[in-house]
């Protein structure tokens, strides 16, 4: 399944580039679950990034890889992929793609996921959704 959300912010490309940091991936994390930082490589090709997520009743390990990373002059883009993924998924794939423009730039987060079943699949769309939404005001106060 495939969720996508588009932000529009006022830095240049460069800035919000630079802004894509360890302080600004601890920013983006919803309340629940609670999200610990094991390890934040960076945006490039080969790093990695891993997380524990506490859902109070027990903790679950996701770590994810870059897998791609590409740069012109008016756009920035890399792709994490789930290698280590918690219950209920079985695949990740987040397209992070940042264009600039005459205004600023475009934040656009375009995730494709599975879980366990299609049932599970279509279940978590709202949820993953409204997660993503809930950057919208952090994009826009970090990149203002």
């Amino acid at each position: 399944m495939h969720v996508k959300v588009t932000t529009e912010v006022r830095q240049s490309l460069a800035q919000v580039k630079a802004g894509f940091n360890e302080d600004l991936f601890l920013k983006l994390n919803p309340p629940f679950p609670s999200v610990s930082l094991l390890r934040f490589d960076g945006c490039l090709k080969g790093d990695l990034v891993e997380l524990l997520l506490d859902f109070k009743v027990g903790k679950q390990k996701w770590v994810s890889e870059i897998t791609y990373d590409n740069e012109t002059p008016d756009r920035f883009e890399f792709i994490d992929e789930g290698i280590v993924l918690p219950f209920p998924f079985r695949f990740w794939k987040h397209h992070h793609i940042l264009i600039g423009n005459a205004d600023g730039c475009q934040i656009v987060d375009s995730i494709e996921y599975k879980a366990n079943n299609k049932m599970m699949t279509v279940l978590l769309y709202p949820l993953l959704f409204l997660q993503f939404v809930y950057r919208k005001p952090i994009y826009k106060r970090v990149f203002k």
